[in-house]
């Protein structure tokens, strides 16, 4: 088998490698990887690799390079535990592998978690792997979306609630940044639904076209036009880009009026990240699982669960008709998938979905 390899200091430098996965062992089931997401999230993770300790999802024999996580779809091969059966299929977190083993605990007739030593103090929601023929949010039909979106809009979702049901004071208006990532289409997504919120897309030149023709936001704006960039009423910014410089500008340029200031993501990962003073509200890091199992606590798993399917099987459907799915199967596909993906020369309206 084989892995794909990203060097923690160089994101750039990647390789596959071959190695023996061995005869399985007790108590283990082997996944075969069938299909894949990748899209600027993956970036985010590997940006945060130490940090948020995505690296230890995975680890690679060579702790100088690491295995990044992605969503997607795997069937069992083998399996030596009860209620995990050889030809089920899953969907998680998965590496960029062709196969790989995974402990199973807590196995329900709907899901089981990875209990595997080096997964123990990780999130929750990033060690669960849910049997496809028995998840309420699966369609056949959009499982291209199912991929792409379903942890980014989950994202997007919690932002969303965080925002307007939980926040003090409630924003009228919310700034988005980095507005044609997916998450970002997610979260204006929800806000559009909601009604009454005005949004405002922050984009590229490059990318204004598509974000204007998502009809999501309310209003599209370039990087360079955020000195001059004016807000209705009490207003939150949203940061998908992780640019200290862009953050300074809209603090600046909205001064009272901003009332919260989010972090979530850094699809500008190469650029100078070094802190810059900021008048109030500081820049708070946004994350999710530590939200959503709050949430769970507030309103309950069924009730926080069905809102959020609900919302979820929506936007897959709207969601269709914004970012087309394009397919890549073999190591050099996705490794041209991953530079490309770096160096933000993925079409906006294009989904990557791929196989090893």
């Amino acid at each position: 088998m084989s892995d794909f390899l990203i060097r923690r200091d160089d994101l750039r430098d990647v390789h596959w490698a071959d190695h023996d996965l061995g005869a399985l062992a007790p108590g283990h089931v082997r996944l075969k990887v069938e299909a894949f997401a990748l899209t600027a999230n993956n970036v985010t993770y590997a940006t945060f690799g130490e940090a948020m300790q995505y690296w230890n999802f995975f680890p690679a024999a060579d702790p100088t390079f690491g295995r990044v996580p992605v969503w997607g779809f795997a069937t069992v091969t083998e399996s030596g535990v009860a209620g995990v059966d050889v030809g089920q299929r899953v969907y998680g977190y998965l590496p960029i592998s062709d196969e790989f083993d995974v402990q199973p605990v807590n196995v329900t007739s709907g899901s089981f978690m990875d209990g595997a030593a080096h997964r123990q103090g990780l999130a929750p929601i990033y060690n669960t792997y849910i049997f496809t023929a028995a998840d309420p949010s699966y369609d056949a039909a959009f499982e291209a979306q199912q991929m792409l979106f379903r942890p980014l809009f989950t994202t997007g979702w919690m932002i969303d609630d965080a925002l307007m049901e939980t926040g003090d004071p409630i924003p009228e208006t919310v700034v988005i940044s980095s507005a044609s990532s997916k998450t970002a289409l997610a979260l204006a997504h929800c806000l559009k639904q909601r009604g009454g919120v005005d949004t405002v897309a922050l984009t590229s030149p490059g990318n204004k076209d598509f974000v204007e023709s998502t009809g999501l936001y309310g209003r599209v704006r370039v990087y360079d036009d955020v000195d001059r960039l004016h807000a209705r009423g009490l207003t939150a910014f949203v940061d998908f880009l992780g640019r200290p410089s862009l953050t300074a500008d809209i603090h600046s340029a909205l001064r009272d009026r901003l009332v919260r200031s989010m972090v979530i993501g850094v699809t500008d990962w190469e650029g100078n990240r070094a802190p810059i003073a900021l008048p109030d509200p500081q820049p708070e890091f946004f994350f999710v699982p530590t939200y959503a199992a709050g949430r769970a606590k507030d309103l309950g798993p069924d009730v926080l669960n069905a809102r959020l399917g609900k919302s979820l099987g929506d936007f897959y459907r709207a969601s269709a008709a914004i970012v087309v799915p394009k397919d890549a199967k073999g190591r050099d596909a996705v490794t041209s998938a991953w530079r490309e993906t770096l160096d933000a020369k993925v079409d906006p309206g294009t989904g990557l979905i791929l196989a090893p």
